[in-house]
C-alpha cells in the first residue's frame, strides 16, 4: 500500500488538489494508450461530460477556462471515425506512467 500511495502523490505532485477520478483516467490511458474517449467512459462508469473535464484537464486545459491542463496526454480525431477522440500520452505522460510502474513494481 506504501508503494501506491507515493505513486499517487507522483502525480499529485502536479496538483495537490487534483480528483481521484482524474488519477484514474490518466491510469486507464497509461494503461490503455491509443484507447478512444467512449472506452474509456464504459470502462470507468464516466458521463461524456466528466470525461471530457478529466481529459481536457490532462490534456491541454477546457477553452474559454484560466487553468491549463497538464499537458500529460493529447486529444486526437480518430481517422477512422470523427466522431471518436483518441486519448495518447505524451512524452511528459510516458514519463510519470514510467515512474509510476517504477514505483510500484520496482
Amino acid at each position: 500500500m506504501e508503494k501506491i500511495q507515493r505513486a499517487f502523490d507522483l502525480i499529485r505532485v502536479l496538483d495537490r488538489e487534483m480528483p481521484g477520478q482524474v488519477v484514474s483516467v490518466f491510469l486507464y490511458i497509461a494503461s490503455h494508450d491509443g484507447c478512444n474517449k467512449q472506452a474509456l467512459e464504459q470502462e470507468l462508469g464516466l458521463t461524456t461530460a466528466s470525461s471530457s473535464r478529466n481529459t481536457d484537464l490532462l490534456s491541454s486545459g477546457r477553452i474559454g477556462r484560466s487553468t491549463s491542463g497538464l499537458g500529460l496526454i493529447t486529444k486526437e480525431v480518430d481517422p477512422g471515425n470523427g466522431r471518436r477522440q483518441v486519448l495518447k500520452l505524451t512524452s511528459q505522460g510516458k514519463d510519470l506512467a514510467r515512474l509510476i510502474k517504477d514505483t510500484i513494481y520496482g
